[in-house]
């Protein structure tokens, strides 16, 4: 251990001293009676002494008010550096702040929450772009189409009409194993309608949520589609933060959580009402003669009977 390390860390005997020095500085800044005793001191480096003072500020426990003192090379007189409040060991602390990206849990969305989407957000990706080209992973893509062709000709050793037996590939047994089809059992349309039923009353256009979210699921990018005839009406949410995420969902249900909720238009307001205050209008205290139903007389005499 060098000497420049042993000196920095074995504090100056003037600016250890310097208590009352620390504690005048403190009370200076600090509002009156707060500044408690002093519980300990601590060396920053050659010549360098900060004093800790117990804080009896309401709302800052364990925190301490921190004055740091110092002295030059060869003086005697020890000068004042800074006084701050800095939080002790076992100090009162806020917790850590989190961006509200972050900090916003699965469940806490609840009936006109917003829940703007990233523009890059890794969970959505673009949608049909109007061209021709398929996708890469499309069934039609040429890459696709080469792999098909590859595969085709490690299974098939030859034309399908000089095999002896016709390949498992393409035909309709397999085909319909992969649609699903090859079952005992079927829902029937009772049971669809049940289940539509059931779904629609859970997630549905008439739940709170629903009633006060910005769009309805069908435009939402979240939104995946199930297939089968239920596919028409329904479709599972994938959004994360949605209170229907991982449930089937109407199409016309809605969250607050919808892909577009940042982009969504507002509704129009109408213009503030212009006064004009240059403009007198004339208001009478009492109704003209000729306002009535009844015109006047010259001669009260030769009014009609039943009139005053």
């Amino acid at each position: 251990m060098s000497a420049a390390t042993t000196r920095s860390r074995t504090p100056d005997r003037l600016c250890a001293e310097a208590v009352d020095l620390a504690r005048s500085a403190a009370e200076e800044v600090a509002a009156p009676g707060v500044v408690g005793e002093h519980v300990g001191l601590v060396s920053e480096g050659d010549r360098v002494v900060t004093h800790f003072f117990e804080c009896k500020e309401p709302g800052y426990r364990g925190w301490r008010w921190a004055t740091t003192v110092a002295r030059a090379s060869r003086a005697k007189v020890v000068t004042l550096d800074e006084t701050v409040l800095l939080p002790g060991p076992d100090a009162l602390l806020a917790p850590e702040w989190v961006p509200w990206s972050e900090r916003l849990r699965p469940g806490d969305m609840g009936p006109g929450d917003l829940l703007p989407t990233d523009a890059d957000d890794l969970r959505l990706e673009p949608g049909f772009s109007g061209e021709e080209e398929p996708l890469p992973n499309s069934a039609v893509s040429e890459e696709m189409a080469e792999l098909v062709e590859a595969e085709d000709a490690e299974v098939a050793g030859g034309a399908p009409a000089s095999l002896p037996v016709a390949p498992l590939r393409g035909s309709i047994s397999a085909v319909a194993e992969e649609l699903g089809m090859r079952r005992a059992r079927v829902l029937s349309r009772y049971g669809l309608h049940v289940a539509a039923d059931r779904w629609e009353e859970a997630y549905g256009p008439k739940t709170p949520m629903a009633q006060a979210a910005p769009a309805t699921c069908m435009s939402c990018g979240f939104l995946n589609p199930i297939g089968g005839s239920l596919g028409q009406a329904f479709g599972v949410c994938a959004n994360e933060f949605s209170p229907a995420d991982g449930r089937v969902v109407s199409l016309a249900y809605g969250c607050g959580g919808h892909s577009e909720a940042a982009v969504m238009p507002k509704p129009p307001r109408p213009a503030a009402p212009v006064i004009d205050e240059t403009k007198v209008e004339p208001f009478p205290l009492r109704p003209a003669p000729d306002s009535g139903s009844v015109s006047v007389t010259a001669d009260e005499s030769a009014a009609e009977l039943g009139h005053s």
